[in-house]
């Protein structure tokens, strides 16, 4: 299904009002996206809210079935379940659908994408193209140039994961628990079943059987998917922290081809979208601090695995809401009128 080409197109956001929606709002502005018309969507309870693009004000209007006649594009940053209900009706009037959710990403059919990984496969999609998850994505990033030097075979890759990842009402949370502890008052836990602050948490459901949770088997399924390789060797241990926005991985690999640090760094800085921040002399490495708010996934602390013959570990940061959701889907976006 190919999309027209157009000197601009209309533009829908389908949850707006969320952090993710809220993002690829002002990034569609950041990088001068060709937008004719922005068209906003999110639940009845945020319906009647304004959002600014271009110095106006744009009403949110409530997600119905009937809303996309005349839309080009469709960013998606609603939950699964409202995107499986929603996203085909866009697909119907007409519309190519950029999913943030986790719907449709393991369907045989949807492309999986993270342009600078596996652009080429944009060219098969049927309407829909699904936009990893956050912690997926900023993982591939670093995988991808290290995997077609020397082919990696085993990842081993635990998350440090902040709360925005969960949406505002966590990041209030977080707020509101550091506010109450410090003024030696009892905390509330209303989104996350355990304390956030000064904690580290597990906050997704595991599987009874395994003990695996959704979020790890999310990271083991959609990177092999992504990179094309479902022989690579995955586990995943993934951990909500105390930080309100950006997303830290520590990741093990092992590879076919020795691959010395330094060689490593060479091949990162080279890959479109990384930078390294790596000098352990000057104590140099990335922090959510450095990434918030920046398109970039930042690798560090780049050594050698000597337990193994071919191992690396590195640290990897990333803005779980532009690189890990919203500019990712743009970037998507942008792909496509090209």
């Amino acid at each position: 299904m190919a999309l027209q080409k157009k000197n601009a197109y209309h533009v829908a956001v389908m949850g707006a009002t969320g952090v993710v929606g809220q993002e690829m709002v002002e990034i569609l502005e950041e990088r001068q996206f060709p937008v004719e018309a922005l068209h906003l969507f999110a639940s009845e309870r945020s319906a009647g809210s304004t959002l600014t693009f271009r110095n106006k004000d744009i009403v949110v209007r409530k997600l119905s079935e009937e809303v996309f006649n005349g839309i080009d594009i469709v960013l998606g940053a609603t939950g699964g379940d409202l995107s499986k209900k929603f996203s085909p009706h866009a697909v119907k009037a007409g519309a190519v659908v950029i999913d943030n959710s986790s719907a449709f990403r393991m369907e045989p059919a949807v492309p999986l994408v993270v342009p600078e990984v596996n652009g080429h496969t944009l060219a098969n999609h049927r309407g829909i193209i699904a936009n990893p998850n956050c912690s997926t994505a900023q993982l591939v990033m670093a995988l991808k140039p290290l995997h077609d030097a020397a082919r990696i075979k085993r990842v081993i890759v635990t998350t440090y994961q902040s709360v925005s990842g969960t949406g505002k009402e966590a990041m209030q949370e977080l707020m509101e628990q550091t506010r109450a502890l410090m003024n030696f008052q009892e905390v509330e836990c209303k989104v996350y079943p355990q304390q956030i602050a000064f904690n580290c948490i597990v906050n997704w459901d595991a599987d009874p059987e395994t003990g695996y949770t959704e979020e790890e088997t999310k990271i083991v399924n959609e990177t092999k998917k992504i990179m094309g390789d479902d022989a690579i060797r995955i586990t995943a241990t993934t951990t909500r922290v105390p930080v309100f926005r950006a997303h830290c991985e520590a990741v093990n690999i092992e590879t076919e081809k020795k691959l010395l640090p330094n060689e490593a760094r060479a091949l990162l800085s080279a890959f479109p979208g990384v930078v390294v921040m790596d000098d352990p002399g000057r104590k140099l490495y990335p922090t959510p601090l450095d990434a918030a708010g920046q398109d970039d996934v930042y690798v560090g602390r780049v050594r050698e695995d000597r337990s193994v013959p071919n191992g690396l570990n590195l640290w990897v940061v990333g803005d779980n809401l532009r690189k890990g959701a919203a500019l990712n889907a743009v970037q998507i976006a942008e792909a496509l009128i090209r």
